[in-house]
């Protein structure tokens, strides 16, 4: 097994445990959570597919579902264990981004594209389960929070992209780019990293710390 198939086993993996979890949060049966668990493990890569005409990959090799059954039955009998499921969910995800964003990017220079429409795939593939998940479950949007959130797939999209221009090695190119979209993922959730954000003109101090644009001291 090469490091892209584990990256993408390990991509599904854990963003369908995050879909389970949301089921979790809601109290759904065993078939929500497989449901939410297919959805959000198997959401990004399908839009990636769709978008660059190939077979959706988890038609060619059903063993993505397993996968996905596998994390959600796993957390149906163990998130009760779990002080924290939506802080357990946020560090899955950003996990599972990290992953992603390079699966993305290296299928579609492996299909020739070029790294422009490679990025766009790392992005969308790293993110869009995530958003589907929190959509169908009713969770806060990842997607809407302030803390950095496609930047990192970005991040790990355009790090995986360098290193493959630069004749690095697959194995290495994949790791370092998925470390590096999980330290810029990890700071905006440890450290609350966010990017300058748009203020409407005319706004009073205090609408914007309302708003949370401004923290008060």
């Amino acid at each position: 097994m090469t490091m892209i198939q584990l990256f993408n086993y390990a991509g599904i993996f854990v963003f369908a445990a995050t879909g389970a979890l949301a089921a979790s949060r809601r109290q759904l049966d065993i078939i929500a959570f497989v449901f939410l668990a297919a959805v959000t493990g198997i959401g990004g890569g399908t839009l990636r597919d769709l978008i660059l005409g190939v077979p959706v990959f988890w038609v060619k090799d059903p063993g993505n579902l397993m996968v996905c059954a596998a994390a959600a039955i796993l957390v149906y009998f163990s998130a009760n264990l779990l002080e924290s499921r939506y802080r357990v969910l946020l560090w899955l995800d950003a996990l599972g981004l990290a992953a992603y964003s390079v699966i993305g990017a290296a299928k579609s220079l492996a299909l020739g594209f070029d790294s422009t429409i490679a990025i766009v795939t790392g992005i969308m593939t790293a993110t869009f389960g995530g958003i589907l998940r929190d959509i169908i479950s009713g969770e806060p949007s990842v997607l809407m929070r302030r803390e950095i959130y496609v930047t990192a797939a970005l991040a790990g999209s355009v790090t995986y992209i360098v290193l493959h221009s630069l004749a690095v090695g697959p194995e290495i190119s994949a790791l370092v780019a998925a470390l590096a979209a999980f330290v810029v993922r990890g700071g905006a959730l440890y450290f609350g990293w966010a990017l300058p954000t748009y203020h409407r003109p005319g706004r009073t101090s205090e609408e914007l710390k309302r708003e949370g644009y401004i923290k008060s001291k």
